[in-house]
């Protein structure tokens, strides 16, 4: 299975229809992957939270919806459109942040409603509304665990979605520089704890002022980091073993001695 995420610049001069056909153009130069990751909210850019509400887009319909729905058929591949700002229902709904999966057909296979709004009271904990369930989507080649950006913090929600089925996780986001530290050990320990694959996709560039740290990573069910771009923007690419996550379960059955927990969450999307 050939991953790429493609770690796209935010750059506040570009206009959200310019970056959008940029980004699409990125992605169509991937075919032959089998998959393609952008990151977390994109054509606004994280946290840009006063712009959230101009930006906002129709569910399922709006303009990157339709540029990335092209790009993935044009290309041939899944492709895990990073997140874009919701409104649902439109026109005077709340806002959510929400992740587009696409197949290569184009279609619209998944989405997910970012369940750990960051902020601290400000920005996106205040001017977005909160997801409400685990989504694993099933994939010819694996289950995608979807989750986003702040959620790298709450190993609750990936304890989830393994009990869904989730072999790969695919996590956009809008990481701060200045956090970066906090990144690479929390995307390795993620992978690690779950045994998963994990793929972090973040941007490059600035939003509102707030650098943004880039290194997008490829993580093993080791831990092992396969890939990882640098600060700016890149593509970066490798192949993953989806059986590897089953043989790395199985020579070390650590998550067969939980202790606490459910082993099948309630309510938690079933691999669509």
């Amino acid at each position: 299975m050939r991953a790429t995420l493609v770690q796209i610049e935010v750059d506040p001069a570009e206009s959200a229809g310019d970056r959008r056909s940029r980004a699409a153009a990125l992605v169509r130069a991937q075919a032959g992957a089998d998959l393609v990751v952008l990151p977390e909210l994109w054509t606004v850019g994280a946290f840009a939270s006063d712009d959230f509400a101009a930006g906002a887009e129709k569910a399922g319909g709006g303009p990157t919806a339709e540029a990335m729905s092209a790009a993935a058929r044009d290309a041939g591949v899944w492709l895990h459109a990073g997140s874009v700002v919701e409104r649902d229902p439109w026109p005077d709904g709340p806002l959510y942040n929400t992740s587009l999966l696409f197949a290569p057909d184009g279609t619209l296979h998944a989405t997910y409603r970012k369940i750990h709004r960051f902020g601290f009271d400000r920005g996106e904990a205040v001017v977005m509304a909160a997801g409400d369930r685990i989504v694993a989507a099933r994939l010819p080649q694996a289950v995608l665990g979807l989750a986003t950006c702040y959620d790298l913090r709450f190993p609750e929600q990936f304890r989830l979605l393994v009990d869904a089925g989730a072999e790969v996780v695919v996590l956009p986001a809008g990481w701060p520089a200045a956090r970066l530290a906090h990144w690479r050990i929390l995307v390795q320990a993620r992978a690690v704890e779950n045994q998963a694959y994990v793929l972090a996709c973040g941007t490059a560039g600035t939003h509102a002022g707030v650098e943004q740290a880039g290194h997008s990573m490829v993580v093993d069910p080791w831990g092992a980091v396969l890939a990882e771009a640098g600060p700016g923007e890149e593509v970066i690419g490798c192949d993953l073993d989806p059986s590897r996550v089953a043989a790395t379960r199985k020579d070390f059955p650590v998550l067969r001695d939980r202790v606490l927990g459910t082993p099948r969450p309630p309510g938690a999307a079933t691999p669509s």
